[in-house]
């Protein structure tokens, strides 16, 4: 079977092969570290990976490397990263581990003490909008929130990086979605400009001077205590979204498949960032114009990433409309992956929670991550609805035979069929 219609019938319900996704968007990819240990346990060509999504330092899967894992989704990305630079004339990079990379050469940095800062748009005349600390492998977003006026915080700030989507990259993204599609792959693309409070856009990464809420505790009171304000905000957005997707769709057609709409979290490790309630009146609202935008005028799949214990809040975000839920924190409470299958598995795609990447992936044995990676193959797959993919990215200096353990047991397990 073709991997877009592997894809396809994951996503219809209809059973058959698992498909495997790494790589297609900035929550199912791979840390440079581990794309360059696969490129040589593989024995494949020896050269520097180009770090695709710096914000997490995520390395880009060549074609080569996508065949020897057996991908089956192919991303269509953004021109330009969450840093607000493009990724054009790649150049030579060493990380604060020593690696070897290929980095945008609009990538500005800083180095000052053990720490590595990053300029927005490449733009050093203003402070830097995220910091990679000594120690670490990726980078953390800096608040830069100035003042603003309490009483009546403007909405205009709050969308500085919202606008009509320019002929450009609508060019941009044709180009991406005619290569993704001749690649025999089902088609994810990642439009942008549809989050709706994703805490990793809140601080405004991308923007040399972001103006506004830009503090994440004081978007998360927000959420409490402007309501209003927070709901007039994603009006907005929403309107401006469904504007940009009537163009997207005229310029890339029905050869996407799932198109990544929002990535704003509501689960922590072991509850909910807000009750049902707040997440009804707030948010559901304007997922279900989006979606049901997209619904009646393509054929895609609507892709909504939300880490952590989000059980309670499942059917909200069904009935919102999205068709699948990424990346299935089984570890995080009440996320039990028989229950999550049991009882939604008939309404939506779990794309995702095929290895828990906080202790099994990256402490456990080869024939532990084999034994997970079968039993969340069974669960999930029964009747279709599920992509394989670990739960978000696969981190930094995760052993790579384990990452080999991981994906060996898919094609195992689709081969006993």
């Amino acid at each position: 079977m073709k991997s877009v219609e592997k894809v396809a019938a994951s996503l219809a319900h209809k059973g058959g092969p698992v498909p495997i996704d790494f790589g297609s968007n900035a929550v199912t990819g791979m840390h440079i570290t581990c794309v360059e240990a696969l490129r040589r346990h593989y024995g494949l060509d020896q050269h520097p990976v180009k770090v695709i999504e710096p914000y997490q330092m995520l390395g880009e899967i060549e074609e080569d490397l996508k065949q020897a894992l057996g991908v089956d989704v192919e991303g269509v990305w953004p021109e330009s990263t969450i840093f607000g630079y493009r990724n054009s004339s790649w150049t030579p990079w060493k990380t604060p581990w020593g690696q070897e990379v290929l980095m945008s050469g609009e990538f500005r940095f800083q180095h000052e003490g053990d720490s590595v800062f990053v300029y927005a748009e490449g733009d050093t005349r203003f402070p830097p909008s995220a910091q990679m600390p000594g120690g670490g492998y990726f980078f953390d977003t800096i608040v830069r929130q100035g003042a603003f006026d309490d009483e009546n915080p403007s909405v205009d700030d709050n969308l500085q990086e919202f606008g009509p989507v320019t002929d450009r990259t609508l060019a941009h993204f044709a180009a991406e979605a005619a290569r993704a599609r001749a690649t025999g792959r089902a088609v994810l693309a990642n439009f942008g400009g549809t989050a709706l409070g994703d805490i990793a856009l809140v601080t405004g990464p991308m923007l040399p001077q972001p103006r506004g809420i830009r503090d994440v505790t004081e978007w998360y009171v927000s959420t409490v205590s402007r309501q209003d304000f927070v709901r007039e905000l994603f009006d907005r957005q929403t309107r401006l979204a469904v504007e940009n997707l009537a163009k997207l769709k005229g310029a890339v057609g029905d050869q996407v498949e799932a198109v990544f709409l929002c990535g704003t979290d509501f689960g922590t490790q072991s509850s909910q960032f807000c009750s049902v309630q707040t997440f009804e009146e707030v948010w559901a609202p304007y997922y279900r114009r989006m979606n049901d935008w997209i619904h009646a005028n393509t054929s895609w799949k609507t892709f909504k990433h939300c880490c952590g214990a989000i059980l309670p809040l499942l059917p909200s975000l069904i009935e919102a409309g999205f068709d699948i839920i990424n990346p299935v924190q089984c570890s995080a409470t009440g996320m039990d992956p028989q229950v999550l299958k049991k009882q939604f598995g008939a309404k939506v795609v779990f794309w995702g929670g095929g290895v828990d990447t906080q202790q099994v992936l990256p402490f456990g044995t080869p024939a532990q991550v084999r034994t997970q990676v079968l039993e969340r193959c069974r669960i999930f797959s029964r009747e279709g609805g599920f992509v394989f993919d670990a739960i978000h990215n696969v981190q930094a200096k995760t052993p790579v035979e384990n990452i080999v353990a991981m994906v060996d047991a898919v094609h195992e397990f689709n081969l006993k069929g």
